[in-house]
């Protein structure tokens, strides 16, 4: 930019109308050209991913993955703090400024191979599942569910990242890049475990937060560039602006509305009850025991003597019953012995109907279950995670 020799420009800014002081301080961008293009080459530099952020992705996933498996906050903690600095995210937002294709597709790839290698990481752990009992799904479905504390970290974390950048450059601000990994990484990981590790919901879920959270960063690092004065110099970096905001909004539409995404804390919409304080059947819900006891009526007759007498042996009455575990779990796991340490049979949601034996079995002032499936398989749970039906003078809801 080239200032009229008639109006000198003070190095302090005081000199200056108090609405160009403030566009001033505002623009981040050198008025020279030289100036401009070093400092569009720096800041490029610094967000180009090295083998460094490929290398720290693969140890963050790992950490990660072993989160999932064992249920621990701490280590999920860890596994955002050892992520690398999330470059790639300032990189797409600097590609609506440099109008650059080559620089969008390579930013965009990194991303996209980042993530895929923690999805990948999330996998394997998934499969080791299936060998190693898992102590729980907690930390794992909070991570698999959109809500504002989520969001407000998100946009806070994408905020600074990109204010801190563009105030230095060739420094990496990589405290304030904890908030992204934290919110970006953690859903695709927890995708990849369920995908493998047959816990349902966690796919799905995971998967559909991973695309938001991706979108919404991208459409705030985009509008903080543009506050900060670096607007798009070409119609290609108006155009990407433009496409980022688009799938941003629509992405959030398509699952069911982003009100109703945030107020039920849910990722995708469910067919599957809620478990309330106060349950209430409908009659499309009929509790009663199957099958019914046997009944046999015998004919007492004279029969000749060495005839062999039938003896009837009935099956034990089995009760129904729904499962309904709390809403963090989303369901319960069926074990071929009742203890936390025995081979999982099958993971059910809440509202799957079970068979109850009147067999239980109690250790650690914990009650397991003998139940059966429609499939006929059986196996134990834990007592307090289903809901049966009592004989008495109308369908009683006992927990």
């Amino acid at each position: 930019m080239t200032l009229p020799t008639s109006e000198p420009l003070s190095s302090s800014g005081f000199g200056l109308p108090p609405a160009r002081r403030r566009r001033s301080r505002r623009n981040i961008l050198p008025g020279e050209e030289g100036e401009r293009a070093a400092f569009l080459k720096d800041l490029a530099r610094t967000v180009t991913p090295s083998i460094d952020f490929f290398l720290f992705t693969f140890l963050s996933a790992v950490v990660l993955g072993a989160a999932v498996l064992f249920d621990s906050p701490a280590l999920y903690v860890l596994a955002a703090l050892i992520a690398p600095f999330m470059a790639p995210f300032i990189g797409l937002g600097l590609a609506t400024v440099v109008g650059s294709v080559s620089f969008f597709v390579q930013e965009l790839g990194s991303l996209l191979v980042g993530s895929l290698i923690t999805f990948a990481c999330g996998a394997a752990f998934g499969l080791l599942s299936k060998v190693l009992p898992v102590s729980g799904i907690t930390q794992a479905a909070y991570h698999v569910t959109l809500s504002w504390p989520n969001f407000l970290l998100l946009s806070l974390g994408a905020v600074l990242t990109t204010y801190l950048l563009l105030r230095s450059p060739t420094q990496r601000p990589l405290v304030a890049s904890v908030a992204i990994a934290y919110e970006i990484y953690l859903p695709v990981g927890v995708a990849g475990f369920g995908l493998t590790g047959s816990v349902l919901g966690l796919f799905p879920d995971g998967l559909v937060v991973f695309l938001v959270y991706l979108g919404w960063t991208s459409l705030v690092i985009a509008i903080t560039l543009i506050v900060m004065g670096m607007r798009p110099a070409t119609l290609f970096g108006y155009g990407l602006a433009t496409t980022i905001a688009l799938v941003c909004v629509a992405a959030l539409i398509a699952i069911s509305g982003f009100g109703t995404a945030l107020g039920t804390n849910v990722a995708l919409p469910t067919p599957l009850p809620t478990q309330t304080p106060t349950v209430t059947q409908t009659p499309t819900v009929t509790l009663t025991p199957l099958p019914p006891t046997p009944t046999p009526t015998l004919t007492m007759t004279l029969i000749p003597t060495g005839t062999p007498t039938i003896t009837f042996t009935p099956e034990p009455t089995l009760v129904q019953a729904i499962v309904a575990a709390p809403e963090a779990y989303g369901g319960a796991v069926i074990r071929t012995k009742p203890s936390f340490d025995a081979a999982v049979v099958v993971s059910i949601s809440n509202g799957t109907i079970v068979y109850v034996f009147p067999d239980t079995y109690e250790a650690d002032n914990i009650t397991w279950a003998h139940v059966r499936l429609a499939d006929k398989r059986e196996g134990w749970l834990v007592r307090d995670l289903i809901a049966t039906a009592t004989p008495t003078t109308g369908p009683t809801l006992v927990k």
